[in-house]
């Protein structure tokens, strides 16, 4: 994107999923973290090469990445574990004496973490492609493109990738639920976007949450890590605080969930962060300002969120203890928090929030 051209939101609905290129090289000189854009985007049930069947899509995730945790726990709750099969990255990328190239994602369950001294059960081979490929990029090599990320949403009858925009995989996901074979009755499986015009006030609230909440608090949070310079992370590190203490307000009238008394995506995209806050981002991300335990309405939202259905299966803090803080300068990763309880296990306390 040149400076004269106007910055493109993709959408899918209503909601924007992607921040502004406007000036992005400018930006990173200047110390900010920008996000790129990602470039499949094409949508299960309305491509036609891309019909809603189970047993046909696969995902490549990494646990540690928070835009993938987003989409395993999409998959989770909608009950499409079995229709939809997954490959697990290293948490780590690849080091500077890789024989292909450094910094990528790697599906290696032989690799061992720092953290453990072990290999990670929940790391896999790839699987979907057919080639075995060792490397993300090497899945998107095979179709002409420059990308490296994931998540990455497959279609193994095509051998192309649908979608690798975790926002876009997550709407289409819960869309086509039933067709893609989840196990969970529509009755009472979780509808994270309602559809229909008596669902639009709904929709509008959660796509408003989801603006303020990808913001501040999901890229906020890399806006604040990964800057380099004072102010760029001081006014990121503010704007997610400030937010923190906008959704404590909101969840003071009891209200089990941010919109109510449904499981919404605006729930769903808020998680990831939250769960990573304070045995990662605290330290990693420079968000010292205070814990998550810290707000107690905050705090017992995380932890009912936590005990629904498949939430904790959906990800593991080994992973994003080792993919965090083993790219740092010593490889060494920091062991606690470990009061007033270790993590994960203090999401099962709602009741530590005073």
């Amino acid at each position: 994107m040149t400076k004269n051209e106007k910055p493109t939101i993709t959408t899918l609905g209503n909601i924007s999923v992607e921040e502004s290129q406007a000036g992005a090289a400018d930006r990173r000189k200047k110390g900010e973290f920008v996000r790129g854009i990602s470039g499949f985007r094409s949508v299960i049930g309305e491509d036609l090469d891309f019909p809603p069947e189970p047993d046909r899509y696969h995902l490549f995730v990494a646990f540690n990445c928070p835009w993938c945790h987003r989409v395993t726990l999409a998959r989770n709750v909608l009950g499409l574990q079995d229709s939809i099969t997954m490959d697990v990255a290293f948490p780590g990328r690849t080091n500077e004496d890789d024989p292909v190239e450094a910094n990528r994602w790697e599906f290696n369950p032989q690799r061992i973490a720092s953290l453990t001294g072990t290999t990670l059960p929940e790391c896999t081979l790839e699987t979907a492609t057919g080639q075995s490929f060792r490397l993300a990029i090497e899945i998107y090599q095979a179709e002409g493109s420059k990308e490296a990320s994931v998540p990455i949403l497959y279609d193994k009858k095509t051998k192309r990738i649908v979608a690798n925009e975790s926002a876009d995989i997550i709407r289409m996901l819960n869309k086509q639920a039933s067709a893609l074979g989840s196990t969970i009755t529509e009755s009472v499986r979780p509808n994270l976007y309602p559809l229909g015009d008596e669902n639009q006030k709904m929709r509008a609230e959660i796509d408003q949450l989801n603006d303020q909440i990808y913001v501040n608090i999901n890229n906020g949070a890399y806006k604040a890590g990964f800057s380099s310079q004072q102010d760029v992370y001081a006014t990121s590190f503010k704007n997610y605080f400030d937010t923190l203490d906008v959704l404590e307000k909101r969840l003071a009238d009891n209200r089990p969930f941010l919109t109510g008394d449904s499981f919404t995506e605006v729930d769903l995209r808020l998680f990831p962060t939250l769960y990573r806050h304070d045995p990662v981002y605290y330290v990693r991300m420079k968000l010292n300002g205070a814990r998550i335990l810290d707000y107690p309405n905050l705090w017992r939202w995380l932890c009912r969120v936590y005990a629904l259905p498949g939430v904790a299966a959906s990800n593991s803090l080994v992973h994003c203890r080792q993919g965090y803080f083993g790219r740092s300068w010593n490889n060494v990763v920091p062991l606690g928090p470990l009061k007033p309880m270790a993590y994960p296990d203090a999401y099962e306390h709602p009741e530590l929030a005073v």
